[in-house]
């Protein structure tokens, strides 16, 4: 077992130059993928996703040992990192989604990734649940990194809806991964995908959106445990939506896959104009 400290990964390189090949031309190299979760190592979405990143290259599953739902872009600073290497192209990690992919590009991959997956969530990242998503945090790791990489999630409006179609998702996944190796993305932008929990013929289509907007109420419970204390409990309530055109929620409500491109970079740029000329008395 590989043990590291976080503040060793922020040191390690961040330009892993491909390893150069004595073989013949004939030879094709596959690129790099790394592919990432929030749900845990033993999520049938990761197995879908990787068998599907197999297609277009070599990929390898690097991912948190246990589900790490709503981990956010946060980092494992308080103790070190453990890596289990399952087989030759799996390794978990007692991290985030985060930890897994600073780890894998800087230490445990062959080479810098061509691309960076997140996913395949069970469960949709719409709307504002995307700054609480590790799936979604993953991809913008990679971003920061300055690898190309997109988070899928698969849309389930019941909590025990059966079957659960990974396959829908998966293939969509390889078209997407396709163009991004072929074509890149724009600097500093990840997509972030969302898609219904039906069979592949029922996908109504493919909406570029928005991000929508949705928060919860009263989603805080009260509990008592046994000595008759009181805690707290958060989530489990509904989320209330507010419906708007061309967004995220609305396009995946309607049967539609939901491709949403992300930034990094969350200046207002209208507010920082806007402040320039209000509070110029300021400066």
């Amino acid at each position: 077992m590989l043990i590291y400290c976080i503040n060793d990964i922020q040191k390690a390189r961040e330009n892993n130059s491909p390893k150069e090949s004595s073989y013949s031309d004939k030879i094709v190299i596959m690129s790099v993928i790394l592919v990432a979760n929030d749900d845990g190592i033993h999520s049938p979405g990761i197995t879908a996703l990787f068998r599907a990143m197999k297609e277009l290259g070599d990929a390898y599953i690097i991912a948190p040992d246990r589900e790490r739902s709503a981990a956010s872009h946060s980092l494992t600073l308080h103790k070190p990192l453990k890596v289990e290497k399952i087989n030759e192209y799996t390794y978990s990690i007692n991290g985030t989604p985060t930890d897994c992919v600073i780890l894998g590009v800087n230490k445990l991959l062959p080479e810098k990734p061509a691309l960076v997956v997140s996913g395949i969530n069970k469960g949709g990242n719409l709307g504002d649940d995307i700054t609480y998503s590790g799936t979604v945090s993953a991809a913008i790791e990679g971003t920061i990194m300055g690898i190309p990489s997109f988070a899928i999630s698969l849309f389930i409006e019941e909590e025990h809806a059966s079957p659960l179609h990974f396959d829908t998702a998966s293939d969509f996944a390889v078209k997407i991964g396709r163009y991004i190796l072929e074509k890149s993305l724009p600097h500093n932008t990840l997509l972030n995908i969302n898609v219904p929990n039906v069979p592949k013929n029922k996908i109504l289509g493919v909406k570029f959106t928005r991000q929508g907007k949705m928060f919860y109420n009263n989603s805080i419970k009260d509990i008592i445990d046994p000595k008759g204390k009181k805690h707290y409990w958060i989530g489990g309530s509904q989320p209330y939506i507010k419906h708007g055109d061309n967004t995220d929620i609305q396009a995946i409500h309607e049967g539609y896959i939901s491709i949403t491109p992300v930034n990094i970079d969350l200046t207002n740029y209208k507010a920082l104009e806007f402040l320039k000329n209000e509070l110029s008395f300021l400066s």
